[in-house]
């Protein structure tokens, strides 16, 4: 029987505009006609340090047959006693894109608006797409800063969420208490996504007990090294806290990206030196290209770095370094068609990315 299936599809979902992801080493590889370990992956804000030797452990003799707890009771107490918050505050879930994810489901109906302060990281837009949301874009200005009373002129009574990365992706720089203060006034739901917060220290989750209205979110692919485990959390009001356990999937984080968490947890003060190796690097870097002409860094709290180019470069500069087995990322986005960012590798990587944009430009 033949059926078409595209009418039976939501018709927001059957042409959507996908997030674009990196691709993985063995493709990267073969695309610049070299081994995989010869490859300088730089595009994804991985932790070159990889994670703790301990969650490996931990992982390897993790059983694997049984369901991981629904009420995730072991690692939201881990990560109460790392934050400092409730454990009745935290929520886990598998990256902190899957929270976005319910974020979205909790609040936004079809129709709805969410408030993204572009340029920033891509899951806010591709998430509101997928949930039929509308999206209102508020421009960073010129130094990719926020405009906090543009975002209040741009609320109405469709704007369920705002969204405010910090330190924001790709750019690097930092929202304050107080710009995330007067976004809280707007009685929205204010989500801050701080998944480098380890690299910079600045959180505005001591504002969730006074905020009913805030979500921090968070991740453990950063300063811990999880990212292939997807595991990230959330600090919110209790309330909010209730009604995402109640509607996420029962056993969202597997058994292996929790024993990693917690084992991980239990050796934080290791992660945090390689955290302090990645700053140092980044420090470096930054230094390095300042001293080059044609591109202009942006200074960055995080652990990657913006780099700017001159009208028409940014895209040859960057299949350039493709061809020399050097991957960094670039963006579809208007405001970013001169500029790539390249994460903060090994002091090694970050000499091969130097010496190889050295010979581009």
């Amino acid at each position: 029987m033949a059926v078409d299936v595209e009418k039976l599809i939501r018709p927001h979902l059957t042409d959507i505009q996908t997030y674009d992801p990196v691709d993985p080493p063995e493709l990267l590889a073969k695309r610049a006609g070299i081994a995989p370990d010869k490859v300088v992956k730089l595009n994804g804000n991985e932790n070159p340090y990889g994670g703790s030797p301990k969650a490996a452990a931990a992982v390897a003799n993790t059983p694997l047959h049984i369901y991981p707890d629904p009420l995730q009771r072991s690692m939201r107490r881990a990560l109460s006693e790392y934050t400092g918050m409730d454990q009745d505050s935290i929520v886990v879930g598998a990256g902190s894109d899957e929270l976005i994810d319910l974020l979205f489901r909790l609040f936004i109906d079809h129709g709805d608006k969410i408030l993204d302060f572009e340029p920033t990281f891509g899951m806010y837009g591709f998430c509101a797409r997928v949930a039929g949301g509308e999206i209102s874009y508020v421009p960073r200005d010129e130094l990719f800063d926020i405009d906090v009373e543009a975002a209040g002129d741009a609320v109405d009574d469709r704007t369920k969420i705002i969204f405010l990365s910090s330190p924001n992706n790709p750019t690097g720089n930092l929202a304050s208490n107080d710009q995330v203060k007067a976004l809280l006034e707007t009685g929205r739901i204010v989500v801050v996504d701080e998944a480098y917060f380890e690299f910079c220290g600045q959180t505005a989750a001591d504002l969730v007990p006074d905020n009913e209205n805030l979500v921090i979110l968070r991740t453990m692919s950063k300063w811990a090294g999880l990212a292939g485990l997807r595991v990230g959390y959330g600090i919110m009001n209790p309330g909010i806290a209730k009604h995402m356990m109640d509607i996420k999937s029962p056993y969202n984080v597997n058994v292996a990206a929790e024993s990693a968490l917690i084992a991980s947890l239990e050796d934080a003060a290791a992660l945090l030196e390689n955290v302090e190796k990645i700053v140092d690097e980044r420090v470096r870097m930054f230094s390095l290209l300042q001293e080059m002409d044609g591109v202009t860094p942006w200074p960055s709290w995080g652990n990657f770095i913006l780099c700017q180019f001159a009208p028409g470069r940014a895209g040859v500069v960057y299949e350039d370094l493709a061809s020399r087995g050097v991957f960094v990322r670039n963006f579809g986005s208007q405001r970013l068609q001169d500029s790539f960012r390249v994460a903060v590798g090994t002091p090694d990587e970050t000499d091969a990315f130097i010496a190889a944009l050295r010979e581009v430009i």
